[in-house]
């Protein structure tokens, strides 16, 4: 992901118009089913947070 879409994806998050954790785990999930080996993401802290926390 590029710095723009992070960037857009916190900011909404921030301002009440999404759910931050449900539109990054979808939008890293799309790079998969889109045949993506790998996700580099400035979200990979956060996403390991949330999927550390559905785990538990």
């Amino acid at each position: 992901q590029v710095s723009g879409e992070y960037a857009m994806l916190k900011a909404a998050a921030q301002n009440g118009w999404l759910d931050e954790r449900a539109c990054v785990l979808e939008s890293l999930l799309a790079f998969k089913r889109a045949g993506a080996d790998g996700v580099l993401t400035y979200f990979a802290r956060d996403a390991a947070r949330y999927l550390g926390k559905a785990e538990s």
